[in-house]
């Protein structure tokens, strides 16, 4: 990325309010309500959000509003406001305004969403997802070539016109001098999502985001993290996600655009260590050894089984079906895996993939089940942080991956959803920093359907 664009983005930054230390982000939006998020500095009182429906602009009309009290002189100051009474399908103008005071350049605009059912067939449209943003900062980092890329990537894909952005996870990269220390936890995160970079991102559509290692703690981290409490603090600080888990445990949830659903899952929460062994001493799958655990794993069974989505979304931070992955999978939890494979075949449920990253490159992978549809695994990765190839590997000639998937550069994901009722097809693009597709792969409706029973 170049010096004077960087410098530019600083500057729009610095002029629109030095009490604004990041965003505005959106958050959810849903038909009757929308999360606007924001970091403001410590000398800040209050914000207020102040919005407006598109079609009342010039006339006079009462601006509802919500206001937060901040915290003064917290060091980590992220401010979530959620606005109420919306209407679906409308453009709303919204202003922010600090200690009384409006800010120039920090207002924005979001669409709730349509409310189509019963009235009209599933609107077409696409997401942008993907997984590890490393941003450099040479005094922390270790010595060496930096492992942060091209972060200009961010800047395409805030050009995309989409309905939302999902974070699959290494969002930021806490460091050895962030691991055991709250501060440090805090401020990671705060310094991360402060880069001017970002910013125009944030604001152009909602966002939504699961965690993995680098952005929970140590690098391969499980539930014996001593600090993941905290952890869990921050992140749900920074990702306004509608809900965080169950009964402050874990950060699982789910998220619907037209008719698909996301089953946006915590992979590090309830976390077996990946050193536990994966078979027990009769030589059986250990029942131990668990990546989502027992209660992530009742609430996603319960969750699909309640779904009547077209395509059904399992987003998690590691790959879970490549049979040649050199890294952390839902496989090397057997016992869990495969009383979930037994679960989607007793259920014969439909529609089923899954998003994943962590691996720092993409493909997608293919796992046959015979007497059912495949599962297809699509791995998104990375976004800025460094480039893990698979090309010199055994893994290089993966029979499982599908051919002209692999791409082993910088990139993020375009998911388009379309096509008429019955005939839905999801299409995936691996796309560049400079917005060419390098990959490309869909699948139809019809081609994850378990067959008719006999």
């Amino acid at each position: 990325m170049s010096r004077l664009l960087l410098a530019f983005l600083a500057l729009i930054s610095l002029n629109a309010s030095a009490q604004v230390i990041s965003g505005p982000m959106l958050g959810p939006v849903e038909l009757r309500d929308a999360i606007i998020w924001l970091e403001v500095a410590p000398t800040v009182r209050s914000v207020k959000v102040v919005y407006t429906p598109v079609s009342n602009i010039g006339k006079k009309v009462a601006q509802p509003s919500v206001t937060y009290t901040g915290k003064l002189g917290a060091a980590s100051n992220p401010v979530s406001l959620v606005l109420a009474d919306l209407e679906p399908n409308t453009v709303y103008n919204y202003s922010i305004i600090i200690d009384g005071k409006a800010v120039p350049g920090a207002g924005g605009a979001f669409r709730t969403k349509e409310l189509w059912q019963w009235r009209k067939p599933a609107p077409d449209f696409s997401f942008l997802t993907g997984s590890c943003a490393y941003f450099n900062e040479p005094v922390y980092d270790r010595p060496g070539t930096p492992y942060g890329g091209d972060s200009s990537i961010f800047l395409t894909m805030a050009k995309e016109n989409a309905a939302f952005t999902l974070w699959l996870g290494d969002n930021w990269y806490y460091r050895e001098v962030d691991f055991f220390s709250p501060s440090g936890l805090w401020y990671r995160a705060r310094r991360d999502r402060a880069q001017p970079v970002l910013q125009p991102l944030l604001r152009k559509m909602p966002h939504y985001a699961i965690w993995d290692d680098h952005d929970f703690g140590p690098n391969d981290s499980d539930k014996s993290y001593t600090l993941r409490e905290e952890s869990r603090k921050v992140f749900t600080s920074y990702w306004p996600n509608s809900s965080a888990g169950s009964g402050g445990e874990g950060i699982y949830t789910k998220v619907s655009y037209g008719d698909v659903d996301i089953f946006m899952m915590d992979d590090r929460w309830f976390r077996s260590a990946n050193a536990m062994n994966p078979d027990d001493s009769s030589g059986a799958p250990n029942a131990a050894k668990r990546m989502w655990g027992a209660q992530q794993l009742e609430w996603l069974k319960n969750a699909l089984l309640s779904s009547n989505a077209t395509f059904k979304i399992i987003a998690t931070g590691n790959q879970t079906l490549n049979p040649m992955a050199r890294a952390e999978c839902l496989q090397d939890y057997p016992a869990e895996f495969n009383e979930f494979l037994s679960f989607l075949r007793q259920e014969r449920i439909d529609g089923l993939l899954f998003l994943t990253g962590d691996r720092h490159h993409s493909e997608v992978i293919r796992w046959e089940r015979p007497g059912s549809y495949p599962l297809y695994d699509v791995t998104n990765s990375p976004f800025t942080s460094g480039i893990s190839k698979v090309t010199g590997t055994p893994e290089a000639a993966n029979p499982a991956r599908i051919g002209g998937t692999l791409v082993e550069a910088q990139n993020y994901s375009r998911v388009r959803v379309s096509g008429a009722g019955g005939k839905r097809r999801l299409q995936v693009e691996f796309v560049g920093i400079d917005g060419r597709t390098l990959g490309a792969w869909s699948v139809s409706e019809s081609e994850l359907k378990t067959p008719a029973a006999r």
